[in-house]
């Protein structure tokens, strides 16, 4: 996915009131910020920081400009827009990149399902002729940002109780005979295999593992980012292991 117009670099002072952060542009100015991410954000909202932001023309927006990347401790990048994980998702899956999901030919997106008013985030369908898959495959989609070295990335990063509900929804449409996939999204330079953070939400985490044993299907897809002068693109490329 390519940022356009391209990001441009500020360097952070703090983040706060959860959706809001200010930085300081590259001449001098401080500005607020929106800050696209309901999460703790814990490594990754460092003050005095590199960070990059993109640009709205939208003239009803209070704040035009939304934070999109930042530097962690660790000097790595990270995708702080958790908005864009399903973006990602979608750009990678129509074009293959996802071996677990290619053999589906149809591709909708938030569709309601489940007892617990949900929506899913991919509803697959149409298997290809050649394939043997389950004729709808669920895939909820999480992005991933919480590392803690030594290649180690974690979710979640707060107390996610939506995430648990999300799992219990996914449990019940492998119930009803359907594919369903935990699909995720990292969005981080140094993340190199995920696991379930119980210390964070001990809860999510054993609902994890209860949905694996009922068959649900954990997998995991790092994002690749790209400066260059003259284009900025974030791409989901490979696939890391999930650890439990």
């Amino acid at each position: 996915m390519k940022y356009n117009p391209l990001l441009q670099p500020a360097t952070l002072l703090r983040r706060y009131k959860r959706f809001l952060a200010d930085i300081v542009l590259s001449d001098g100015r401080q500005v607020t910020i929106h800050c696209p991410n309901t999460g703790s954000m814990k490594n990754c909202a460092i003050e005095g920081s590199r960070c990059w932001y993109s640009i709205s023309d939208n003239p009803k927006r209070k704040y035009p400009y939304t934070w999109e990347l930042a530097t962690t401790p660790g000097g790595h990048l990270a995708g702080i827009n958790t908005g864009l994980a399903n973006k990602l998702v979608k750009e990678a899956i129509e074009n293959d990149v996802i071996l677990e999901l290619v053999d589906y030919a149809v591709l909708n997106a938030e569709v309601k399902y489940g007892e617990e008013n949900s929506r899913i985030d991919f509803l697959l369908s149409a298997p290809t002729s050649a394939s043997q898959v389950k004729s709808k495959c669920y895939v909820e989609v999480k992005s991933v940002t919480l590392h803690t070295g030594d290649g180690q990335g974690l979710f979640p990063d707060a107390i996610s109780q939506r995430g648990t509900k999300h799992l219990r929804e996914l449990m019940a449409m492998v119930e009803q005979g359907n594919r369903a996939v935990l699909l995720f999204c990292v969005q981080h330079s140094g993340i190199e295999r995920v696991s379930p953070a119980d210390l964070v939400d001990p809860v999510y985490g054993k609902a994890l593992r209860q949905a694996i044993q009922q068959g649900v299907e954990v997998i995991a897809y790092r994002a690749h980012f790209s400066l260059q002068r003259a284009s900025h693109n974030i791409t989901l490329v490979d696939s890391i292991p999930v650890m439990l």
